[in-house]
């Protein structure tokens, strides 16, 4: 996508940032982004927490941040942002039942627009999604949507070594039930963010709201297969993506465990519906499998109310190729850590070996403090914690990458159609998997 440059003063706006992810977006300040920042919101616990979070980066001892915020609190606060067009990039992170329309409406409004996942939650969402990309083309507007995965370093390293032929080899096909890709991730409801408790907006647990786990989290998941696999490679979803089967099982969520996570010792009533025997269910979870340009992928997202003592969300990755396997382990073996890991089909293949030994110094050369370890039939990267800079960071890279974007006057050639891509993947999983159950 092609757009105009931002002018030399990047000047944020933020609609109704009722998710944490719109203050991360915010941890650290930006250069070329002013500090005055315009805020249109509800009143309400949300839009407070979004400022105590502002003021606790303000206030912080280590490299304090000085965001000054422009606050427009009012029930009318869409109309209000899009009449005082008070900045010209958006940022939208909160519910997501109307964020595709507060996406399209934006971009009609010439604003450019950064977006938290998911931009859509279900095929009607997708439909005007790709309207809204339609629209940000004709406005000269980008919209770009936070996949903050494509900056953790195992990510990053498994996407260098698979596109090695000499060590990976081809990228295998694999069936339905063995894939040639497999990814997993396992969240928790109740965490930690900037080091204290968060608290959920209540409407978290509202699928209808929040969308379903299958078409949120996952969106991370689809969107690295594209990016690791098929690098820079524009995804034709109409062609190139078969959906094969999918399904969804949900979260018991107790009342004390809703009071600790959101601070109301009542269920509201939008959630009666999902509650059954004092519980409240709330599908949260999905696995979808498909075929992308062929190859067989298995995407499986799961949400448990609490990680176990020492613990935290976690990601398991495999990648087959007819050489070696690149595989990311994050359980209580890593110490919940994510490692990278290359396996070799044959063991003690000394051709790969040499091919191995001979490749991975331009790795160092490019990731200094990157080392290789022999376990077994298996190679662990041994990776510097100054790599592991943690979820949080990566929504200022993120930011700082649509930044450029911004200074380019557009998006990479790939990037729009690959985003329509991913959010088509997510939302026809989530209609197989109604189907199905």
């Amino acid at each position: 996508m092609t757009g105009k440059a931002a002018s030399s003063e990047v000047r944020l706006v933020m609609l109704n940032p009722g998710h944490f992810h719109a203050a991360l977006v915010q941890k650290r300040m930006l250069e070329g982004v002013s500090p005055q920042v315009h805020v249109y919101a509800p009143e309400g616990p949300e839009l407070r927490d979004y400022l105590s979070r502002i003021e606790a980066f303000n206030c912080r001892k280590t490299d304090p941040t000085q965001w000054e915020t422009i606050v427009y609190a009012s029930p009318d606060y869409l109309e209000a942002l899009l009449r005082d067009h008070a900045g010209n990039v958006l940022v939208a992170a909160g519910n997501n039942r109307l964020k595709t329309q507060y996406l399209k409406a934006a971009v009609d409004a010439g604003f450019h627009v950064l977006a938290d996942k998911p931009m859509c939650i279900d095929t009607e969402g997708w439909q005007l999604l790709r309207a809204a990309f339609e629209s940000a083309a004709n406005h000269d507007v980008l919209l770009y949507d936070i996949m903050t995965e494509r900056f953790e370093i195992t990510s990053i390293l498994q996407r260098e070594l698979m596109n090695n032929r000499e060590l990976f080899g081809e990228l295998s096909k694999g069936s339905a039930d063995q894939p040639a890709i497999t990814k997993e991730s396992v969240h928790h409801l109740s965490k930690s963010v900037a080091g204290r408790p968060l608290q959920r907006p209540p409407w978290y647990f509202d699928v209808s709201q929040q969308g379903e786990g299958i078409v949120d989290v996952t969106t991370h998941l689809v969107d690295l297969v594209m990016w690791i696999c098929f690098p820079e490679e524009p995804i034709d979803y109409a062609s190139q993506i078969q959906l094969l089967r999918a399904r969804r099982w949900a979260t018991p969520v107790t009342q004390p465990e809703f009071e600790r996570v959101t601070g109301l010792s009542e269920f509201p009533a939008y959630l009666q519906n999902a509650v059954q025997d004092g519980v409240v269910r709330c599908f949260c979870n999905g696995e979808m499998s498909y075929a992308l340009k062929g190859v067989h992928v298995r995407i499986s997202v799961s949400w448990n109310y609490e990680a176990p003592q020492g613990g935290g969300d976690t990601h398991e990755s495999r990648v087959c190729g007819s050489k070696a396997d690149v595989v990311i382990h994050q359980g209580k073996a890593q110490n919940y850590q994510p490692e990278l890991y290359l396996e070799p089909v044959q063991a003690d293949n000394r051709l790969w070996e040499k091919a191995l030994q001979e490749f991975f110094p331009s790795i160092q050369t490019r990731f200094p403090g990157v080392e290789l370890r022999k376990q077994d039939r298996q190679w662990h990267l041994l990776i510097p914690g100054s790599y592991r800079v943690g979820h949080e960071a990566h929504f200022s890279q993120v930011t700082e990458k649509y930044l450029q974007f911004l200074k380019e006057g557009k998006l990479p050639d790939w990037e729009v159609p690959n985003m329509i891509a991913k959010y088509y993947t997510t939302a026809k999983a989530l209609e197989l998997a109604k189907s199905s159950s």
